[in-house]
């Protein structure tokens, strides 16, 4: 196995949105990045696993995937697939003068997976998104956008949730990550989540260790980290604000808190992004 994780690049320098079908072609692949994009996948035929920071996510179509810059992710798939991906640089978002759009964007971005119930919809819209994505007129960058817009609205719409309560019950450790994962106020403490899960610091940290040789608290703060990057490179909120939203009492606590596990300060990893 490779000491480094590969980072692959699927789209033109001059390009800043890239929508196309899914390769049928591909069934397994390496563990990678991408180069300074987001990507959102739909897969409405096929079959396997999808591997997203060592996560793994069943392919049981419909289902969307939300890759961001950071994370590692690659596929084992046993069946054929089928659907489409969209790759979106930053600058697109930046050039974007749709406040709503970016709020949606927002919104799915702290996403990894999402079920889908309306893929008849959802397939119109990505066969007019890969056609008008071809276009070069002076309207298709306007066209466009309001086609992304489209598409994250009704996602957000027809999103179902993949782990259900019998589920989460049965798997503390998937519990846990469910509740990082439910979008409520952030907490940096081990404990607050515990008593949420009916059980002990001491208990939730044995059983995180069992499942991923992590610490519970290990588990939360690369959570805080990555919600912070997140944040950091697909919106334009500041330091001080995105540091409320992570829950730190002041922005100092929290420009210390991400060198302390990215080794940079948040405006650093901001600007060289």
């Amino acid at each position: 196995m490779s000491s480094s994780i590969s980072i692959k690049n699927k789209i033109e320098a001059d390009r800043v949105i890239k929508v196309s079908p899914f390769k049928k072609e591909i069934r397994r692949t390496t563990p990678h990045k991408h180069n300074n994009y987001f990507e959102i996948i739909y897969l409405s035929k096929g079959g396997g696993n999808h591997f997203i920071d060592s996560r793994k996510y069943p392919v049981k179509p419909p289902i969307m995937y939300f890759i961001r810059k950071e994370q590692v992710h690659y596929w084992e798939l046993d069946q054929e697939p089928e659907g489409f991906v969209v790759i979106i640089k930053r600058s697109f978002i930046e050039i974007s003068l749709d406040d709503e759009l970016k709020s949606l964007f927002t919104k799915i971005s702290g996403q990894n997976s999402l079920g889908i119930t309306d893929n008849l919809t959802i397939n119109s819209i990505f066969t007019l998104l890969t056609k008008e994505n071809r276009e070069s007129g002076k309207n298709a960058f306007h066209i466009t956008e309001g086609l992304l817009k489209a598409l994250l609205g009704k996602v957000l719409d027809v999103a179902k949730p993949l782990i259900n309560n019998v589920e989460i019950k049965s798997n503390l450790y998937q519990a846990y990550n469910n509740l990082l994962n439910a979008n409520n106020k952030i907490k940096n403490r081990v404990a607050f989540y515990a008593e949420q899960l009916n059980t002990s610091p001491q208990n939730l940290n044995a059983v995180c260790r069992k499942a991923t040789n992590k610490s519970a608290s290990k588990i939360l703060a690369e959570f805080i980290t990555n919600e912070a990057k997140r944040l950091l490179l697909y919106t334009d909120k500041s330091v001080s604000e995105i540091s409320i939203i992570l829950g730190f009492k002041d922005a100092s606590h929290f420009v210390k808190y991400f060198k302390r596990f990215t080794e940079q300060t948040p405006q650093s990893f901001r600007n060289n992004a």
